[in-house]
């Protein structure tokens, strides 16, 4: 059976789509700092703007291709003429669907983010989990931007849960899953 996304996408239809309407090159611009947006991205990955979530899905994504982090951990929104601080609660993203294909070091994971982008979850987009203070897993897919220092997603409970119960059915030790050829333990390192 092939597996399918919630739209009834294929893996091999996910992964012909990423990378389609390339991003705008944030890294290669650098203009003067121009103040705050007055725009903050929850925790739960919803959009504000003066404090009032931005219902416009199209505008969300929008500002999403033109988000940066800084060297310094701040995430700004920048243009080539112009670059504007937004507050991130914790990730910006949020990783809410994951469609497996394939066992053990065959596996391959697509991820969709609240902004329908899609990640290949591998080598150049790894999963890492931490423990949050009270102890519950949190884990986190790169999206883009230096590894260790770009943009992250955090994924939501009920894909980790998914991941979970792939893992178990795997047994792998450490607990973990395989994805496009390396393996990501589901323990902090």
């Amino acid at each position: 059976m092939t597996a399918t996304d919630s739209a009834g996408r294929s893996l091999a239809e996910l992964a012909a789509e990423i990378g389609v309407g390339k991003l705008p090159p944030v890294h290669l611009w650098n203009p003067s700092h121009c103040g705050d947006s007055e725009m903050r991205i929850a925790a739960d990955g919803i959009w504000y703007h003066q404090g009032s979530p931005i219902g416009r899905k199209e505008l969300v994504r929008l500002f999403s291709t033109i988000l940066r982090r800084e060297a310094d951990g701040s995430h700004v929104l920048v243009t080539p003429v112009e670059k504007l601080d937004i507050a991130v609660d914790d990730a910006p993203f949020l990783a809410v669907e994951a469609t497996s294909e394939g066992e053990g070091a065959e596996r391959r994971l697509i991820f969709r983010l609240n902004t329908d982008d899609l990640v290949a979850c591998g080598p150049e987009h790894p999963l890492r989990v931490e423990t949050a203070a009270d102890g519950t897993p949190r884990p986190y897919l790169h999206v883009r931007g230096a590894i260790g220092n770009g943009l992250e997603a955090l994924v939501n409970r009920p894909v980790f849960y998914q991941l979970a119960d792939l893992a178990l059915d795997e047994a792998a030790t450490p607990p973990g899953l395989w994805s496009s050829g390396a393996f990501f333990p589901f323990q902090p390192a």
